[in-house]
């Protein structure tokens, strides 16, 4: 990591202010420079001091128990279907499942990654774990000869209000639904999804993307590293999104590779493999 992610507990409370105020989100120059006083909590704890052990590494281990099922980790709040676990790294948001409305990840930090712009903004951050395995990806790939860059990380609920009202008004509702989340209902509030892409800036974000050597490559190695390509193509009946081979999603190691390796989607695992399967 550098020197950002000191700043991670720093960050998230301006952040935090900003969103719950209403305000648009501040320019991070300022922050990420206070903040270099600050001290990171040890082994990825969070704000809270209540993660020094991550989901991932309790997945890993041998005699794991099963992850909760999908039905075990939703509730209605205020007539929301809402999940119940934001912080793990199973978590499954969809459309038919929301955050808590005042969710921000507890440990956001910038991975020492290259981004295809220089402003300090909320897009460079993603939660600990996820921003150090995004690291090793693109350490992977480089040593491959493939050159990534990351574009689009954490967003918080104002910027995908904002995002999803833009999509709307410039290419429709449909296009909108098909590959934007209404506030609340995106993976990137989770801090755990990173969208990327490689040198040709006309794949950017593009379907295309995928039949490159970098969304090849991606698709071959992403599971090695934790992390799966979230919106498959032909799935769309069950994620609710167009293919996107460049949305990454971090879910740990063991969960990844068994994902990548069967080809299904993260609702597909966690209905064959959650505590109480799916009727």
């Amino acid at each position: 990591m550098n020197k950002n992610r000191t700043t991670g507990l720093a960050v998230v409370a301006a952040l935090s202010v900003a969103l719950l105020s209403g305000c648009e989100a501040p320019s991070l120059d300022k922050l990420l420079t206070s903040g270099d006083q600050q001290t990171q909590p040890a082994n990825g704890a969070s704000a809270e001091g209540s993660e020094n052990t991550t989901p991932s590494s309790q997945q890993e281990e041998p005699g794991k128990p099963k992850p909760p099922s999908l039905q075990e980790t939703l509730t209605m709040v205020e007539g929301v279907p809402t999940v119940t676990n934001p912080t793990e790294l199973s978590v499954v948001v969809n459309k038919q499942r929301a955050l808590p409305a005042d969710y921000i990840p507890p440990d956001l930090v910038e991975p020492n990654v290259p981004f295809p712009f220089d402003e300090k903004v909320e897009k460079r951050f993603m939660r600990a774990e996820a921003a150090k395995a995004l690291e090793e990806l693109f350490a992977g790939a480089n040593q491959d000869g493939i050159e990534l860059y990351a574009v689009s990380g954490y967003r918080s609920y104002k910027t995908q209000r904002s995002l999803y009202e833009t999509y709307v008004k410039t290419q429709g509702a449909e296009h909108a639904a098909a590959y934007s989340a209404v506030p609340g209902k995106s993976e990137h509030q989770t801090g755990l999804a990173m969208d990327v892409s490689g040198v040709d800036a006309t794949t950017r974000l593009e379907e295309p993307f995928g039949e490159t050597p970098e969304g090849k490559w991606l698709s071959a190695h992403c599971g090695e590293y934790g992390f799966i390509i979230r919106y498959l193509k032909g799935k769309e009946e069950t994620t609710g999104y167009s293919y996107e081979p460049w949305h990454l999603r971090y879910v740990g190691k063991e969960m990844a590779q068994e994902i990548m390796a069967k080809g299904i989607t993260l609702e597909d695992y966690l209905s064959e493999n959650g505590s109480t399967q799916k009727q």
